[in-house]
């Protein structure tokens, strides 16, 4: 039973009232009450059963008293105080989901409200703790004609999340889709754990992706950057930036792109220390991976960007004499990784195809404390080293600790810093065994050990020389006899 009331003297504006609903309610609640003796026994002895109904009561009445719920059509509302809510929907700030119109300020506004700190509490000094704000792009396509920007009074704590972003005709150059930067000339750090996932970045082939500058602890995840011209990610400055699950393409290709040899860009630039990239594809751009700073962690990174044959490069260490990265189980797909004057650097796991192999690259001549070991190889061939050295700018004069070991290869050349080989001669004095084709370095072998079996005399033997990776073992008399020599170059 409905009934209708009309605009009363007290000006209540109640159109309809249930009343047949809160009837029929009350007459389940009660009759649940009266069954109860009837099932468990005495009502007495069932006081918590009858506390239970009346706690039902009660809250069937503070919910009628709260009012009708929003019917599915209302507009949703930009405030978010009566819920404290601190999810920021674009599109209840007017932002185009459809990606027909400029929607940059209306995600702007939604950003700046998400940096209003709910509570004084912080995580790094002067980096105010947002609570876990959220900007949601409601699965929508947005039109952006200027960078999406973090406020310049910083902050931590926060998420962009689920959607996409398409830079439009005039988007500046210059400039990022999202920009981790107040462009402050302060050292200081301005945002803390700053989460960008689940997103698609159309750079439309103006300028780059995702710019994080003196930023910490911030992740990049699974996010799908295309159609930049400068970087799909860069990171200046801070620390501990994690992008991971991502995918970067300048040009949206799965291999074999008759236009691979014009591919332009980086798809990430570190540009500072203590980042990681792991579980991510570089499909097409010039540079994979361009790292200028320390201390970073590469794993389970596939490149199959420009080839190297067409002047291309996987992973580009370009930090002379202070490299101190890690490269794990990677996937250099037609493409090379390039290390200029490396130090602190380990490279294992990884497969190489096609050709694709290490470059160390001379500077200022320094190479230290280098680790290539436990990597495959498969080449076409083509007579390509596994690891080359680049010297066209100068020599490596200062080598220590550098091991090259534990690779393997089919149809290229390996080269290691220690081999093994055998000689045997006859009626002889002289056994020479040659390294050459088979050590990293041209002339430089730092330690020898080898025996001597002869077949039946006693000769006395002795090392004499080492020159241009040539081993010469000398007796003091004519003896039929075998020489097994070991040797490495890790030393210098």
């Amino acid at each position: 039973m409905m009934v209708f009331r009309k605009r009363g003297g007290l000006g209540l504006e109640r159109k309809m009232t249930p009343i047949g609903l809160v009837a029929f309610l009350v007459f389940l609640a009660v009759g649940s009450a009266n069954a109860v003796p009837a099932v468990m026994g005495d009502w007495s002895h069932n006081s918590g059963h009858r506390n239970l109904i009346e706690r039902r009561l009660e809250n069937l009445k503070a919910s009628l008293a709260a009012g009708p719920a929003s019917s599915p059509g209302s507009s949703p509302k930009v405030s978010t105080e009566a819920s404290n809510s601190r999810v920021y929907h674009v599109t209840s700030y007017g932002a185009d989901a459809t990606g027909s119109t400029d929607s940059t300020d209306a995600i702007n506004k939604a950003i700046s409200d998400a940096f209003k700190a709910p509570s004084d509490r912080i995580l790094m000094a002067g980096i105010a703790d947002l609570g876990g704000a959220e900007v949601h792009l409601d699965g929508g396509t947005y039109l952006i004609s200027s960078p999406l920007t973090l406020p310049s009074s910083g902050g931590g704590n926060f998420r962009i999340t689920g959607g996409s972003l398409l830079a439009s005709d005039d988007f500046p150059t210059d400039r990022y889709l999202i920009e981790l930067n107040s462009n402050s000339s302060s050292s200081s750090f301005l945002f803390e754990y700053i989460t960008l996932k689940d997103l698609l970045l159309d750079s439309n082939y103006r300028g780059g992706g995702i710019a994080v500058v003196n930023s910490i602890r911030t992740t990049i995840d699974n996010c799908y950057i295309v159609h930049f011209m400068s970087d799909g990610i860069k990171v200046q400055g801070g620390h501990e930036t994690y992008i991971r699950n991502c995918f970067l393409g300048q040009h949206i290709t799965s291999g074999d792109d008759p236009g691979e040899r014009n591919f332009t860009g980086t798809g990430i630039n570190l540009m500072g220390p203590d980042n990681a990239v792991t579980d991510t594809v570089i499909f097409s751009a010039a540079t994979g991976i361009m790292v200028t700073g320390q201390a970073n962690t590469i794993s389970g990174v596939h490149c199959y960007n420009k080839a190297t044959g067409f002047g291309g490069v996987g992973i580009h260490l370009k930090t002379p004499g202070l490299i101190q990265t890690r490269i794990i189980n990677c996937y250099m797909d037609y493409t090379s990784i390039v290390s200029e004057d490396p130090v602190l650097l380990h490279i294992s796991g990884c497969y190489f195809l096609a050709d694709a192999n290490v470059v160390l690259r001379s500077v200022k001549g320094v190479i230290k404390a280098v680790n290539i070991v436990d990597n495959i190889f498969s080449g076409q061939n083509g007579g390509v080293d596994i690891v080359q050295l680049d010297e066209s700018a100068g020599k490596f004069t200062t080598v220590d600790q550098v091991i090259v070991q534990g690779n393997v290869a089919q149809r290229m050349v390996l080269k290691s810093t220690s081999a093994i080989s055998s000689v045997e001669g006859n009626g002889t004095t002289t056994w020479t065994v040659d390294f050459s084709s088979m050590l990293l370095f041209p002339d430089r072998i730092g330690h020898v050990q080898y025996s001597f079996h002869a077949d039946s005399s006693f000769p006395s033997h002795a090392l004499r020389n080492t020159t241009g990776n040539q081993v010469t073992i000398v007796s003091d008399i004519p003896v039929s006899a075998k020489v097994h020599v070991a040797v490495d170059q890790n030393g210098g």
